[in-house]
Parts: structure tokens; sequence; C-alpha cells
């Protein structure tokens, strides 16, 4: 874990709109600035251990977080993904519930638990932008859920590209329009993809070489690749764009 200097103000944050701060108030964010600090983690280092003091709580700011629970027999198995803009930790919880590590470099703004908890007792819009993330994420947890227990392998990564290249353009203003190309530095290996989405890294592979033989993906070096139309993308799988 690396630690930086001062961060950037709330209104030049590229996560402000979306961020459990979204609806806070000019006083709110005040009270917010003088807490928060950001921490930044290199590809691969763990963030928290499941069981360990959840003494702090953050939003995502940049990068991706990948959230495993170890299993009985020593494997790790990924219950969830965490996009610029999504909230780590649980104000009240008094220990980590998951393990967290950064898929690549991950910038997280962060802020002391207890602090916090203070601050969402007298900040009704920090509540009410909390609560409504919690229920969103509870709504995509059971999408997932769908999607790993009907969709095929080739459904599956069509569904993890679409629902980070989704975020992307939320983020972006004028990116992934309508019939124009979308670029990404994606964020997951294709080992890291695997065992979200339950298959092999070999499948993972071939389904990406289907899919971009199909015109529906141009694969890049290393982790580049874009999206020649995300609606093309989104039909794949039955979504709207």
């Amino acid at each position: 874990m690396t630690a930086s200097g001062p961060p950037p103000s709330c209104a030049e944050c590229g996560i402000r709109h979306r961020a459990v701060c979204a609806r806070c108030d000019d006083d709110e964010l005040e009270q917010l600035e003088a807490v928060k600090f950001y921490r930044r983690f290199p590809a691969g280092q763990p963030i928290a251990w499941a069981g360990d003091p959840a003494e702090v709580v953050a939003s995502v700011v940049s990068g991706v977080v990948v959230l495993s629970q170890t299993l009985e027999d020593g494997r790790a198995q990924t219950v969830g993904l965490l996009l610029p803009s999504d909230f780590l930790g649980r104000p009240g919880r008094e220990t980590v519930a998951f393990d967290a590590s950064a898929a690549g470099e991950v910038t997280l703004c962060c802020f002391r638990r207890k602090p916090f908890e203070r601050l969402l007792a007298d900040s009704p819009h920090l509540t009410s932008r909390l609560l409504e993330m919690t229920l969103d994420e509870l709504d995509a947890a059971r999408a997932w859920m769908s999607v790993l227990g009907r969709q095929t392998a080739r459904e599956r990564v069509a569904s993890l590209l679409w629902t980070v290249a989704r975020r992307q353009t939320a983020l972006t203003p004028g990116r992934g329009r309508a019939g124009q190309p979308l670029r990404l530095d994606f964020p997951l290996t294709r080992e890291a993809m695997a065992n979200c989405l339950g298959l092999t890294l070999e499948t993972v592979s071939r389904q990406l070489g289907a899919l971009a033989r199909d015109g529906l993906l141009v694969l890049g070096p290393g982790r580049a690749l874009a999206l020649p139309d995300i609606d093309h993308l989104a039909a794949e799988i039955g979504e709207a764009a």
C-alpha cells in the first residue's frame, strides 16, 4: 500500500456524482474533505483480509477491487467486483467480511470508519445515498446469480465485458455512444475473469477469441481491447445498451 499527498478536492473528483458523496451539500462535503485520505495499491496487492478489524471504509476512485472468500479447501472464490464509485466496507460492522485485493492499480478515497459513522448520523444526504447504493448492489448481485446460473460460457464472458464497459461509459460522458467503438484497458486478467465467471482459463480465452472473430471485440496488446459497437455486445446478452 502507498499513501499519496493531499487528495484533490471533491469538486475535482471523477466519481463525485456517482459515489457515496453524490448528494452531499456543501457543508457535508466540507466535513468529508476534512477526514478523507487517499490510498493506492499496486496490481495484485491485498487491501484487506476477512476477519481483520474494519477500521476504514472507502470509495473506489480508479481500478477494480476483487472481493473473494477462501473456501475450506483453500481455494479463493470471487464473490464480487467493485468498480469506480463503488463503496468498500460496511459502516457498523466491526470486522471485514471478505478478502479484498487490487485487480490492477487501485486508488481508494478512504475514511476512518468511526468518524464516517458519525457523519452518517448527521448527514441525511450521505445516509440516503449509501442506502441507495447498497440496494443497487443487492440488485446487481441477484442479476449476477442469473448470469452464472443460466448463461452459456460465451454469454458470461460477454456479460462481464458489457458490465465493465457500461460503467466506464457512465463515468466518462461521450464514451460508448451507439455505433462508436469503445476502447478499454480491461482491468482483469483472464485468470481473474475465469475465477469471477466460474469458468476455466482455457474457456475464457476461447470465448474471447470467438467474440473477436465475430466482430464483437478487438483484442489488443496486454489487457487492451476495443468494443466496435456496444449495442451489438448488449444484444448478445439480451440487454439494452
